[in-house]
């Protein structure tokens, strides 16, 4: 009698986790707020000053610092509190927003002040973003993470068709300084239910790594990490060039379509009600087009979105352009940042994410400077034409380059590896440590089986390997050793606790060469201490 499997239980919807549901919302409400900041402030340098690119220099001032300290604010999130770590970042934000609301308020907002104010609220969006972003899988089962994921990109762009319209009416009825004051009360929201959150702090058998050794350890992992490599490199193919239509916006508004700040607000918010659009159908389509086909598609998408409206003739056009540029921006966005979170595990989630974060903003930041030159020197619709048509060349990465299908990788860890033997336990910070790895290979099957662990000097130095090599023993043919050398004792247990079940996989099939009666010898030679 064949005996019945029970079905399994569906993964409970991520709005259906109050956590969830509570910062999703106070975070949209946040978001709206950040919206009608930015109109503000894009209107308000519109009025400071009429050069393009000063006007461009304020998309550079919020990005630049997700640039600059993406990857500490990364770091942090994956050695202290993460709960603390936002509650602190949200606290800087509301700070700047209320600093901006004051000068503007009294009549002493320059140019260099509103840039440098935007550039302290940016500060606090870099400590958050990777935070936000690594905390997710805290908040939901993992195979609801994708609608998770697409459910926070749905939420920013919610938030960006409802800010930009509020906040140009606001504008034209109030000034700059009601949506600064409005955007430093809208911080509260995320600032309560974080002060709520009884979050269970997370504690290994390991100490936890230390700052400096931890954006070592993140900055090694992404060198040594082809599934983020591939993520990153679309991800500068696309941000780099749609940057573009991002800082050039307002320019468009003002001078091309002689709009208001209502009017800039509103088409703002066509390009967010195009995201939304998008985000609510991408549950669909992504069961039916792979991932890599919907990311093409966007991006030829917004090529095209860029070079209409670099010769739009009115305001109804440019409308319907930023709406088809949302749709195409919201399946883009939400591609990567789901390729992103699926190519890293959770010991190294926060600085992995922040190292995206920094290339998109690094590549958003840059573009906004290149383009807004570019337009200072000849016009706005060259330079977006410019920026369209070497957009469409540069989705061609994408052929070469695919993103990969959702759930292709387990980077659980497998804690598979057997305790280290050694007589007594030696200090944690000793070494450098060498590890030997003694196979024993059928002699003419060594060169196949030294192009199969190929794959795993990545995997050694990715989770903290200094050096990787392989030998052959020149006096026992078909005795190969596998060495690498970790900087200390600890570094190597770490190493214990990293491995994966995708990297058992791989072991596994370079173990299959091994022809020995007893699993391959391992040895662990640690330098003297000093």
């Amino acid at each position: 009698m064949i005996a019945e499997t029970a079905p399994q239980a569906a993964p409970r919807a991520p709005l259906a986790t109050p956590l969830f549901r509570a910062l999703w919302i106070a975070t949209i409400v946040s978001n709206v707020g950040t919206w009608m900041n930015d109109v503000g402030s894009s209107w308000l340098m519109t009025s400071l000053s009429p050069s393009p690119l000063w006007v461009a220099m304020v998309q550079a001032a919020t990005t630049l610092p997700m640039f600059l300290f993406a990857l500490p604010g990364g770091a942090l999130a994956d050695v202290v509190d993460r709960r603390k770590l936002l509650l602190a970042s949200q606290v800087l934000i509301l700070i700047g927003a209320a600093a901006l609301a004051t000068t503007t308020a009294l009549g002493l907002t320059t140019p260099l002040i509103l840039l440098a104010l935007t550039a302290v609220m940016g500060l606090g969006a870099a400590l958050s973003a990777p935070a936000f972003q690594a905390i997710v899988p805290e908040l939901v089962e993992r195979p609801a993470l994708a609608d998770a994921v697409a459910l926070n990109s749905l939420g920013v762009n919610i938030a960006r068709a409802i800010g930009p319209a509020l906040g140009g009416v606001i504008v034209a009825m109030a000034g700059p300084t009601a949506v600064y004051a409005l955007n430093a009360v809208s911080i509260l929201a995320v600032l309560g239910v974080l002060f709520a959150w009884k979050r269970q702090p997370t504690t290994g058998a390991l100490p936890p790594e230390h700052f400096l050794g931890a954006l070592r350890a993140g900055y090694r992992y992404a060198r040594h990490a082809p599934a983020l490599q591939l993520v990153l490199l679309r991800a500068v193919a696309f941000f780099l060039f749609s940057s573009a239509l991002w800082a050039l916006l307002p320019l468009v508004g003002r001078r091309e379509l002689g709009l208001d700040a209502a009017g800039y607000g509103a088409l703002l918010g066509a390009m967010g009600f195009g995201a939304v659009l998008g985000a609510l159908a991408l549950a669909k389509v992504r069961k039916r087009v792979s991932a890599n086909h919907l990311s093409l598609a966007a991006s030829l998408l917004f090529a095209v979105a860029t070079l209409a409206l670099a010769h739009a003739g009115n305001a109804w056009i440019a409308g319907g352009i930023m709406v088809l540029a949302g749709l195409a921006w919201i399946t883009m966005l939400s591609g990567l940042n789901v390729a992103a979170q699926m190519a890293v595990p959770s010991w190294v989630k926060a600085r992995a994410l922040a190292i995206y974060l920094l290339v998109f903003q690094g590549a958003m930041t840059l573009g906004s400077l290149v383009w807004g030159a570019l337009a200072s020197r000849t016009d706005i619709a060259t330079a977006l034409t410019v920026a369209g048509i070497a957009l469409g060349l540069a989705t061609a990465t994408g052929l070469r380059f695919r993103l990969p299908a959702a759930g292709t990788m387990d980077l659980t860890p497998s804690g598979h590896w057997a305790e280290p033997a050694v007589a007594g336990q030696p200090e944690a910070d000793r070494g450098p440590v060498m590890i030997l790895i003694e196979y024993r290979i059928e002699p003419g099957q060594v060169p196949d089986f030294i192009k199969a662990i190929q794959p795993f000097r990545a995997v050694r130095k990715r989770d903290g390997a200094l050096l990787w090599n392989v030998f052959e023993d020149a006096a026992d043919p078909g005795l190969v050793i596998e060495s690498f050398v970790v900087p200390s004792w600890l570094e190597h247990l770490r190493q214990h606790e990293r491995i994966t079940h995708d990297d058992r996989l791989t072991q596994d099939q370079i173990r299959r060469f091994h022809i020995g009666e007893t699993p391959p010898r391992v040895r662990h030679l640690i330098a003297p201490s000093s």
